[in-house]
């Protein structure tokens, strides 16, 4: 009753509807947006009136990359605990769905560790994300020191899903220097994939972040080769001209002087 209250007031249909599936009209597609812009105004107007008070009270929205959820949670505890008034919202996602949800601005901040070439952004890099190499504590390489990139393509390997930023890195150093990479699965959980090393699948190349917690520890062990570490970093990032609420401003602040600090405890634990 209230759809169709609705598109009374505004005059035009609103949606189609073909089979049992609906599709916004023109219309609809343009009310969606304005009332995002709306309610996006009211929570900026909301938490900016909580921060002349003196308080920081409102939502944050945020959607991270999937390696990301190793170390954004534990940003968010301390985060939390000294702003208890904010409610978050966080989506641990694959990039294909992140870069969605930015080019919608459904979120106040994305952290992803691959840019995206086609979308226009402001962005800062937040944290430090190396990509190591994983194999079986038992394989023979273990104890080998600067295994070479051509003995490395040589062994099996398990590789993160197409359109993984992590599959991107890792197959871009491999042909820069023209070597082919034997891969024998894809798998789209960097759990499935150390799951899968430990049980002698292959090697595989992931975040060093991934060994935090570690929920097999013993079984796996970090292979010394050539070019290894690759440097990536996390970015935060969010739609270029877009006014950053105060809370997501406060919490990219955090990050930025926070992050090292609690990634290199983290780090610490996976040595």
């Amino acid at each position: 009753m209230q759809v169709k209250q609705l598109t009374k007031i505004v005059g035009m249909p609103l949606f189609d509807q073909v089979g049992k599936r609906i599709y916004l009209t023109q219309a609809g597609e343009e009310l969606l947006k304005t009332c995002r812009e709306l309610f996006d105004k009211l929570d900026k107007f909301e938490m900016i009136l909580s921060d002349l008070k003196g308080l920081k009270q409102g939502r944050l929205r945020l959607a991270v990359i999937t390696t990301a959820k190793y170390f954004v949670p534990r940003l968010l505890g301390p985060f939390c605990q000294h702003y208890p008034g904010i409610d978050i919202s966080l989506q641990v996602t694959n990039h294909e769905y992140i870069l969605r949800r930015l080019s919608e601005n459904l979120d106040d901040l994305y952290i992803m560790s691959q840019l995206p070439d086609n979308l226009d952004i402001t962005y800062q890099a937040v944290q430090e994300n190396p990509l190591i190499v994983l194999a079986p504590a038992n394989h023979p390489l273990a104890n080998q020191k600067n295994i070479s990139l051509e003995r490395i393509a040589a062994e099996p390997f398990i590789m993160r899903e197409p359109g993984s930023g992590t599959r991107k890195a890792v197959q871009d150093l491999f042909e820069e220097h023209k070597i082919s990479l034997k891969v024998r699965l894809d798998l789209g959980s960097n759990e499935a994939i150390k799951q899968a090393i430990a049980g002698g699948l292959g090697i595989s190349a992931l975040s060093r972040h991934t060994l935090a917690l570690e929920g097999i520890n013993g079984q796996l062990t970090i292979l010394d080769v050539e070019k290894f570490p690759i440097e990536r970093y996390w970015y935060a990032v969010y739609p270029k001209g877009k006014q950053l609420s105060v809370v997501a401003q406060t919490f990219l602040e955090y990050m930025l002087t926070q992050g090292k600090q609690i990634a290199e405890s983290t780090m610490t634990q996976t040595h």
